[in-house]
């Protein structure tokens, strides 16, 4: 069976694209599947993100780097041997997006606690629509029980969005991890944990897996 492409994409900068990649891609690899990394974002953080963990040993899956062109090519290779691959993304919506959306069995839109990130969704939704990808959108550094994120998540359901059931905290766990090569679920016992093996499980149930 081939593996599925799953494409973490918002226009807006700062939404915790990266950040959602690395540590869903801990959470499956700890889950007992193989998985695949591609950066398409020029960027790079979810390389250097990467390389700060292969020093330290093994970093527990492939990693790849693709411009836009290249997206197809190298999803043709690695859904060959890997149950998963995570695409990062560069923050616009452009053709150089296009690839990475058509090849995608689910496009993950993170949205942090701002009207001004929902705005940037409509975007990667109109996108996915028209390649007919299955989209999530995830709230992300969310700080539950204030009227920002209460205003967000009507903004998102204003669009017809449902959001995931699966909403990511603002932790300090996330930037001090990523900044070692780690991701927060390996930190120890914490709600992080919890939150992103409970986005992991959303995950593979949209997915079938």
């Amino acid at each position: 069976m081939a593996g599925k492409i799953i494409t973490v994409a918002q226009q807006k900068g700062g939404a915790g694209k990266t950040t959602i990649v690395a540590n869903l891609a801990v959470a499956l690899a700890k889950a007992g599947k193989t998985v695949s990394l591609l950066d398409t974002d020029p960027q790079g953080s979810l390389g250097r993100w990467y390389m700060t963990r292969r020093e330290a040993g093994d970093p527990g899956f492939d990693f790849s780097t693709a411009s836009a062109w290249g997206v197809s090519y190298e999803c043709d290779k690695l859904r060959k041997t890997a149950d998963f691959v995570l695409i990062d993304t560069p923050p616009k919506i452009d053709s150089d997006l296009k690839p990475a959306i058509r090849e995608s069995d689910l496009v993950i839109v993170p949205v942090s606690a701002s009207p001004v990130d929902v705005w940037a969704t409509e975007g990667v939704l109109d996108m996915a629509n028209r390649e007919g990808a299955d989209v999530l959108v995830v709230l992300n550094r969310t700080k539950t029980g204030t009227r920002v994120a209460e205003d967000v998540d009507k903004a998102l359901k204003d669009l017809g969005v449902t959001p995931a059931k699966t909403t990511i905290g603002h932790r300090v766990a996330f930037p001090e991890t990523m900044g070692i090569g780690k991701a927060a679920i390996e930190r120890g016992k914490g709600v992080w944990v919890d939150e992103v093996e409970a986005l992991m499980r959303e995950v593979l149930t949209k997915l079938k897996r």
